[in-house]
This record gives C-alpha cells, structure tokens and sequence, in this order.
C-alpha cells in the first residue's frame, strides 16, 4: 500500500546556514534529506539546488551531488578501498581529477577531519577504529569540495568524545569555508550548541522551524510528539517549578551555570 512520506513541505535553506533536522522516528527526516541531492525525486513538487530543478530531464545528478555531499548514518560500512588514499580519492579520482589534485583534495579533507594524511594513506581503512572510520568516511565527501554537506545521524555509535569531536570539526568546517551544511540527529544537546536554525518533523510534515531558543521553548509541544528539550533546558523548568526565579530560555551549560549564579547573587570568579 502506498504511503505518503512528505506532505506538502516546502523550505528553503540559505548559503552557508548550519540547520539542524530533528523529529520523531518515521517522521520523515532522512526522506527528505535525500531529495537534496536527488536520490529521490518527488512525486509532486518540485526541488531545486542554486536554481536548478532536479526534475528536469537535461540535468546533471552526478554535478549535483558534487555539490551536494551526503554522509549517510554508519557511513564506514561503505567504505571499500584497499587503501584510505584510494578511498577518500574515489569521488575526485571519478571526476576526473588529474592525480596531483586527488592527492592535494585527499590530503586536505584528511587534515580536516583530523586524520594524519602520511601516516594512513596506504594503510587499509578496515585496520582503522570505529571513529577513524566514520572520519574517513566524512572525508570522502569532503574531497569532493560539496557547498552544502547533509549528515544524516553522523555521530551514531560513537563514544561522546569522539562525537563532540566530528560535530566541532564539521562546525569549524561551516564557519571557515561557508559551506551549508544540514544535519539529522536525535541529539537535543548537538543541535542546541551547533546549529542556527531547528527544523521540527512529524508526520511526513514540518511542524516547526525556527532558532533553537524558539524551538526550545515549545517544551509541552516536542514533547507531545515524544521528543525532549536538552537536558539543561528540563534542569532550569525544573529549578523554575521550585521557586528559583530563573530564565528558562536556556540549552547549554554555560548559559545555566552563569545564570544560577546570578540568581544566588554570585559571579563566576566569586566561588572555587
């Protein structure tokens, strides 16, 4: 039986925006995410990258995606290259690149996901940790040079410190280079840090879109369609609920920290 996976969604996503996608499982998510690059057409509608209709018959995919890059969740199970240069070289090497630029580009991508580019470059990336992996794998979309880069979950499976270091690089990576960069998590805290814009889903259908501090304050709303607010964010509703004139409006640790601190009527070098 045939089931409506998006309904009636329509959004535009600026250059260089960082915008976080959450919502519920099934709500439509990594649907949606692969209609950016055209690995779903749509039945009705239309989508466009910088202006061009992905619909029509002329249009290049393959450009597409160069310029669109895609991390899928446990991207190291595509991995498939004897070796970590031949891996992350894939995608340049099928464009064409001569190979002085494959090497320059694999080199390049390497160093941002923090990998050393002569220590791994011959060995085989399946002699790599889970986290190397998942850098690897980042790396090969990175070595396309996309404008806009969709991560759907790309920190599943990892230990926090080795999350909170691919979302601080794929951060740096946004604000250095101006690239867009879309990114699917179920991780409230993630997207409160990182990301400038929060995109709600349920149903197939965007429900809500705004700043994180928008989307953040209709508390009973996400969590109506079981989803939750940082953990920060329940901490001060429920410092608020006992009498502490605090601001709720709040999703990260250090904004709580130096608020408690002023409601006690401290400052922050005030206590060891």
């Amino acid at each position: 039986m045939a089931k409506t996976a998006l309904n009636k969604v329509s959004l535009e996503i600026e250059d260089g925006e960082f915008v976080g996608l959450i919502g519920p499982t099934g709500s439509g998510k990594s649907t949606l995410i692969q209609h950016f690059n055209g690995l779903l057409l749509p039945s009705s509608g239309k989508v466009f990258v910088d202006g061009v209709d992905l619909a029509k018959k002329d249009v290049s995919l393959r450009l597409i995606r160069q310029k669109v890059g895609m991390v899928f969740q446990y991207p190291e199970h595509q991995l498939f290259g004897e070796t970590v240069l031949e891996d992350v070289g894939f995608g340049p090497r099928n464009g064409g690149l001569a190979e002085e630029e494959i090497v320059e580009r694999v080199k390049e991508a390497l160093n941002f996901v923090g990998l050393d580019y002569e220590g791994l470059k011959d060995r085989s990336p399946f002699e790599l940790s889970g986290g190397q992996k998942r850098r690897m794998a980042i790396a090969g979309v990175l070595a396309m040079r996309p404008s806009v880069l969709i991560l759907d979950e790309p920190t599943a499976g990892l230990d926090p410190a080795g999350r909170q270091e691919i979302l601080n690089e794929i951060k740096a990576l946004q604000e250095t280079r101006g690239i867009t960069v879309v990114l699917v998590t179920h991780s409230m805290e993630d997207v409160a840090r990182l990301v400038d814009r929060l995109i709600v889903m349920e149903k197939g259908a965007i429900i809500l879109d705004g700043t994180p501090l928008e989307v953040f304050r209709q508390v009973e709303r996400l969590r109506k369609i079981g989803l939750g607010v940082p953990k920060i964010t329940e901490l001060m509703h429920e410092l608020k609920k006992r009498g502490l004139d605090v601001n709720t409006d709040i999703f990260r640790v250090e904004q709580a920290e130096e608020e408690i601190l002023r409601v006690q009527g401290w400052k922050k070098h005030d206590h060891v």
